[in-house]
């Protein structure tokens, strides 16, 4: 009994961890961009619960970031894709540095004035409901150069990356 309620605080705090490494990560290099985040201050508990259930119950593959030019092609993509260990192993920390991760956003090319966002997450499996969020339609990023950034975030039972396509 002991180890199964273990399990599942642990699982919980990971999910908790990482998915504020990822809206925060996320809300810096929109804030960076210069791209309006009304409705993802208006969205935040249903993104957060959503990420959250979703890494809790290992069916999360990526966050996935696209900016879109006014015209509605894709000026940049950034994904956050979430890897699982089985052992549960781990830390729980901000694996990247806040000056590494400040440098790259510093990266980051600038986006035309009236860039929009779409926020999609793909899934390695059949993952549960959550309020607010269906099938979605990725860009496709073929043509575009892409960074990896390396782990952003770590926790037993899992962490997350981060690629940047631009």
């Amino acid at each position: 009994m002991t180890s199964t309620h273990t399990y599942s605080y642990t699982q919980t705090h990971t999910a908790t961890h990482l998915t504020d490494v990822i809206l925060g990560t996320i809300t810096e290099i929109l804030a960076d961009l210069g791209v309006n985040m009304d409705r993802l201050y208006r969205d935040w508990v249903q993104t957060e619960n959503a990420i959250k259930a979703w890494i809790e119950e290992g069916s999360l593959a990526a966050v996935v970031l696209e900016c879109h030019q006014p015209s509605g092609g894709v000026v940049a993509v950034i994904e956050f894709p979430v890897s699982y260990t089985s052992s549960g192993e781990g830390d729980t920390e901000f694996t990247a540095s806040r000056a590494r991760l400040s440098r790259f956003r510093a990266k980051l090319d600038q986006v035309p004035a009236g860039t929009t966002y779409k926020l999609l997450c793909t899934h390695n499996r059949t993952p549960s409901d959550q309020p607010g969020w269906g099938a979605g339609h990725r860009s496709n990023t073929v043509g575009l150069q892409g960074i990896t950034f390396g782990t952003l975030g770590s926790a037993p039972h899992a962490s997350t990356g981060m690629r940047y396509y631009y």
